[in-house]
C-alpha cells in the first residue's frame, strides 16, 4: 500500500489514496473554516498541502529538525503566484517559504500530521524523533495555538490500530482520522501538550536547535528577576 519515496519503514508512508483522504478532509467543517494552518512536510500528505494553498490558505511548515531559528516556512499563496504546487513539496518549501519564528506564527487554525498509525482514541505514532511534538509544544508556547485546535491525520485503513498506543504528556493526539474511506471524530480524552517541557529535552537536542536554546536562555532570565 506504500508508494515513492522507499523504504516506507523509518518514514511516514506515502500511502495509496493519499489524494482521495486529502478530498475526504477538504469537505470537513474544520478544514473549510480553517485559513491558516500547520502541516507536516512529508509526501503523504502534500495533496493537502495543494489544496490548501489552491484554497488560499496560509500553509506553516517545520524546518527539518528545527535547525534554524526560524524555525517555520510560511507558505502565502498571495505571494506565491503560479509556483503553488512546487511550493507544496520539501524542496518547494524551502525555496519559497518565508522563515519565521514561532512569534510569527500568528493564530493557527488547524494543525495536520503525518502518523505510522493512529487509533480511535485519537493516540497517535509518528517516527520516533518528536520533532512533531515539538512543533506543537512552541507554536503553543507562542500562543499561536491551544488545547482546542484541531489535530488532523490522513492515513491508509491499515495504519488504524485496534490495539492501545501508549501516550506519554509530551505526545499530541488526533482529533480528526481521514482515511481515503471514511472520516473518525476520535473525541480524545487524550490531552493536548500545554508547552515545551523543558526537563524531558536533553543537553544535545538543546545545542541542535537554536530557537529551543534562546527560549530557554530567555526563561532563566525571567526566572532570575
Amino acid at each position: 500500500m506504500a508508494r515513492f519515496p522507499f523504504p516506507a519503514t523509518g518514514r511516514i508512508p506515502n500511502f495509496q489514496g493519499a489524494e482521495q483522504a486529502a478530498a475526504r478532509a477538504a469537505v470537513l467543517p474544520e478544514w473549510q473554516s480553517a485559513r491558516r494552518l500547520k502541516c507536516n512536510p512529508d509526501a503523504p500528505q502534500r495533496a493537502l498541502r495543494l489544496r490548501a494553498l489552491r484554497e488560499g490558505k496560509t500553509v506553516f511548515m517545520a524546518v527539518p529538525r528545527l535547525t534554524d531559528e526560524r524555525c517555520f516556512l510560511r507558505l502565502d499563496p498571495a505571494r506565491l503566484g503560479t509556483r503553488l504546487a512546487q511550493a507544496a513539496t520539501i524542496k518547494g518549501a524551502a525555496r519559497f517559504g518565508e522563515p519565521v519564528t514561532p512569534q510569527e506564527l500568528g493564530r493557527v487554525d488547524l494543525v495536520v500530521t503525518g502518523s505510522v498509525a493512529v487509533n480511535a482514541r485519537g493516540a497517535r505514532v509518528g517516527k520516533g524523533g518528536g520533532y512533531s511534538d515539538l512543533e506543537f509544544a512552541l507554536a503553543r508556547a507562542a500562543g499561536a495555538l491551544d488545547a482546542r485546535t484541531t489535530v488532523l491525520t490522513t492515513v491508509h485503513a491499515l495504519q488504524i490500530l485496534k490495539d492501545d498506543i501508549p501516550m506519554t504528556p509530551h505526545d499530541v493526539p488526533v482529533d480528526l482520522v481521514v482515511t481515503p474511506e471514511r472520516v473518525i471524530r476520535t473525541q480524545t480524552a487524550f490531552a493536548k501538550p500545554s508547552g515545551i517541557r523543558w526537563r524531558e529535552l536533553s543537553a544535545d537536542q538543546l545545542e541542535a536547535m537554536p530557537v529551543l536554546r534562546r527560549l530557554q536562555v530567555r526563561r532563566t532570565a525571567e526566572r532570575a528577576r
